[in-house]
């Protein structure tokens, strides 16, 4: 078993349009969601457990938001990082669904138009994507820019949020 800071891990598969993602729990939050791309190396993530509670539920949720049935996550969240990416992560959980922001706005809200470098740097390292929406974030010309899971995937996000969003 792995412990990280007193607290077991664990991490279930979820099956997705955008291939599968490993999702990491410790006993009371959901830690991190690794995609294809980048995906858990041996024992990083604790061993496989489809049956904890919080895995289940953020599978359960991310399936819903696959289907077209969920626009918001409400699972326990525990990302670890520095004061400004805790920051910068929270802000990205009040981008709307289905709607962008540029990293200069993103820097903007944050306090500081001139840190749309950091905001980028720190995007980057969210250790929990879709459901901490890093992927509405996109350069001041609107084009689609770096994202972990790929532009494809970030593309791909963008326009299902798009697609479910006209339909509701």
């Amino acid at each position: 078993m792995i412990v990280r800071n007193r607290t077991t891990l664990a991490h279930t598969v979820v099956d997705s349009p955008i291939g599968p993602l490993a999702v990491v729990a410790d006993d009371a939050a959901i830690v991190a969601v690794h995609f294809p791309n980048t995906p858990l190396r041996d024992g990083e993530g604790g061993p496989r457990d489809d049956d904890h509670p919080l895995l289940r539920q953020a599978a359960e949720q991310l399936a819903e938001y696959f289907a077209g049935e969920r626009t918001a996550f409400d699972v326990p969240l525990a990302p670890a990082g520095t004061p400004f990416q805790l920051a910068a992560w929270t802000a990205l959980r009040s981008i709307p669904y289905g709607e962008t922001v540029s990293y200069g706005e993103q820097a903007r809200r944050l306090g500081d138009p001139n840190k749309s470098r950091a905001v980028g740097a720190a995007n980057g390292r969210n250790p929990i994507p879709i459901i901490v929406p890093c992927h509405r974030v996109v350069g001041s010309n609107g084009h689609l820019t770096g994202f972990g899971g790929g532009v494809e995937a970030k593309a791909w996000l963008l326009d299902h949020e798009q697609r479910v969003r006209l339909a509701l």
